[in-house]
């Protein structure tokens, strides 16, 4: 499985925001590299693809994923670029970070991986599972028992959820897929789709 290893830093400051829900990046605001700043006004082209880099990576995707997701969107009834956003909050290492089930994106999807998750009572170790509106999403009961688990419930309490989330006992459901109100608002999505359809 592939995986942008590259820092964490590096990554907020190229895209000048907090992809990681950190902010100890502004301590060093400018680009990454030698020289830092660009005097340059940047492109139209420029503008389009640093915020199709930046959706990119607050979901922790690599092109070719994110490529199939915007063609799926393109597919789907609607706005594209909502439903673009809809379906990656819907992914399923998504809902699991949302939830509080894991601290970061990345547990999340270590998580899904490992096969910790279940959905409606399924095991389901794909992090790019679409889930539905009414899904189930759980930790297994086996995982429940293990050390891991009662570190994560113990931070899973202090997280408040999206509304289109509810939380269970030891996991949540979907009631509704997200409106775009209800998604990141530093997100310009139109420019995704622009860069895709040129």
């Amino acid at each position: 499985m592939a995986r942008d290893l590259s820092p964490k830093w590096k990554r907020c400051r190229r895209e000048k925001y907090s992809l990681f829900d950190d902010d100890t990046w502004k301590k060093r605001p400018t680009l990454p590299g030698q020289h830092g700043m660009s005097t340059s006004r940047p492109t139209a082209y420029a503008v389009r693809f640093r915020e199709k880099q930046k959706v990119k990576r607050i979901y922790g995707l690599l092109e070719k994923q994110f490529k199939r997701f915007f063609k799926l969107a393109e597919k789907s009834e609607g706005n594209t670029g909502t439903r673009l956003l809809q379906l990656l909050e819907l992914r399923l290492d998504n809902v699991v970070y949302r939830l509080g089930l894991a601290p970061t994106k990345r547990a999340a999807r270590q998580l899904v991986t490992h096969g910790h998750i279940d959905v409606n009572g399924k095991k389901v170790d794909i992090p790019s599972f679409i889930t539905s509106v009414g899904d189930e999403i759980y930790l297994k009961s086996k995982s429940q028992k293990k050390e891991f688990a009662k570190i994560l419930s113990d931070g899973a309490k202090k997280v408040t959820s999206p509304a289109w989330l509810s939380k269970l006992a030891s996991g949540g459901k979907v009631k509704m897929e997200p409106s775009r109100e209800m998604i990141d608002k530093g997100i310009n999505e139109s420019y995704v789709v622009e860069f895709y359809s040129r």
